[in-house]
């Protein structure tokens, strides 16, 4: 009697992909943003990269080896994964102790505290990052120029959140800037094509589905030409503006890699819209009007603690009701 079976009711349902298998994928679809930004930035992304990731890895590692003494989950590629995504988070120079510490509060305060995977309420990279942003503002906003030329110049060393900001046009770089990662960022902020093409692989492999990012992306879109309306200039603005917000900062990085984390997100479709629609809001509430210039990670983070009541009052329908 000592190993007593489960039984689960019905119905039971089967699956090829595994946690291991999707975090493989979220690394494959982020590939292409990392060679842009190898490109756009020399080799101090691999630095930064590798750093972050090794760092992850070793403090998962290390925390369920001597302090939670549990199964060793490590090599289901999670911590990988965080590693990255924090990596993107980051500037190309910034110094490799402040990328520890990162690491360290992204795994050891924002994951294994909780209890590890599929029990943390935030997400961890993002922790991790707005951390660093509140302990060390002026090396998380100093970003290195492009290696590559051309229309950054304009910047002057400035993301283009950050250039907009201080009254600069929302055309002080087109479309075709936005797109490739011709401008000064973090790392995932530089390469909207790319991740794209991360977004359209991870739909492919149906890991994520095209509900909450859209949404995202949408509610900013909408609330950048409302704002632009709103303002009496119409004209280019009317298009430009919406265009800018989605294209510009985290936007694509957040909505597509980070709000669809399945820990922090809610369980149903309905409920991942409300979800989507408060990031999108809130992302444009604290760019256009709060201090910072970004706001993707924090409205992400701000909705995480949502997600509890999101799915207290949008529940997911019972198997067989009508």
């Amino acid at each position: 009697m000592a190993n007593k079976l489960i039984v689960a009711p019905a119905p039971h349902v089967q699956t090829t992909q595994s946690t291991a298998s999707i975090m493989r994928d979220v690394v494959i679809a982020l590939i292409p943003a990392l060679v842009v930004s190898t490109v756009v930035f020399g080799a101090n992304v691999l630095r930064v990269v590798a750093l972050s990731v090794a760092a992850c890895v070793a403090f998962e590692y290390l925390i369920q080896r001597f302090l939670v003494r549990g199964p060793l989950t490590v090599n289901n590629g999670s911590a990988v994964v965080t590693g990255l995504l924090l990596a993107f988070n980051l500037p190309a120079t910034i110094p490799w102790w402040i990328v520890l510490i990162g690491a360290f509060v992204a795994i050891a305060v924002a994951k294994m505290t909780f209890g590890g995977l599929g029990k943390n309420p935030f997400n961890p990279a993002l922790v991790g990052r707005v951390f660093l942003l509140v302990a060390y503002p002026v090396q998380m906003t100093t970003f290195p120029m492009p290696v590559t030329g051309g229309a950054f110049d304009a910047l002057s060393g400035a993301t283009p959140l950050a250039a907009v900001k201080h009254g600069a046009a929302a055309d002080v770089l087109g479309a075709q800037d936005l797109l490739l990662g011709n401008m000064p960022g973090s790392l995932g902020e530089v390469a909207a094509v790319a991740l794209l093409c991360g977004f359209v692989y991870l739909l492919w492999r149906r890991v994520i589905t095209w509900h909450i990012p859209v949404t995202v992306l949408a509610t900013m879109a909408l609330f950048a030409f409302v704002c632009a309306l709103s303002s009496g200039e119409g004209g280019a603005l009317l298009w430009q503006l919406p265009l800018f917000h989605v294209l510009a900062g985290g936007a694509i990085l957040g909505a597509v890699f980070m709000a669809t984390d399945y820990s922090t997100s809610p369980m149903t479709v309905r409920g991942g819209v409300i979800f989507a629609v408060g990031i999108g809001v809130i992302t444009m509430l604290i760019r256009l009007w709060g201090a910072y210039p970004e706001g993707m990670s924090f409205a992400i983070l701000i909705m995480n603690a949502c997600v509890p009541l999101i799915n207290k009052y949008v529940k997911p329908k019972r198997f067989g009701v009508k």
